[in-house]
């Protein structure tokens, strides 16, 4: 996906005024991610995304711990300037959408597999596991 149609896609759905904070959301995001995923899944994920943000994803924050899917909107809000959790919330679904999107289901599936339950909604890909 080239950077402008994801930055654009994430504007849409986050319903930003500029793409300046959806490249903001988008950056703190997929760094998140990238903590929390691992292997070959986070190497096919990087491949769909734009070069800029799969570095991101590639070189990402050290994570101590799987977060659930409520931590990390937390800490997304954390790292988001003036973001609240539902804000971050919000910045979390509209990042992660558009990267699921990007990556098609059946690699979304195997990301899911990675994350503890809850993460199918940040994806805006509700599942019945």
């Amino acid at each position: 996906m080239r950077w402008q149609a994801f930055l654009e896609a994430v504007q849409e759905r986050g319903e930003y005024a500029s793409a300046l904070e959806a490249e903001r959301a988008s950056r703190v995001v997929l760094a998140l991610l990238g903590a929390h995923i691992v292997g070959e899944e986070r190497n096919e994920l990087a491949a769909k995304l734009p070069e800029t943000f799969a570095l991101i994803l590639l070189n990402p924050l050290q994570a101590a711990e799987p977060l659930s899917s409520e931590r990390f909107v937390r800490a997304a809000a954390a790292w988001i300037d003036g973001a609240t959790e539902q804000t971050a919330a919000w910045d979390t679904s509209a990042v992660l959408s558009v990267a699921a999107d990007a990556a098609g289901d059946e690699l979304l599936e195997r990301l899911l597999l990675q994350l503890p339950p809850g993460y199918d909604l940040l994806f805006g890909h509700p599942s019945s596991r």
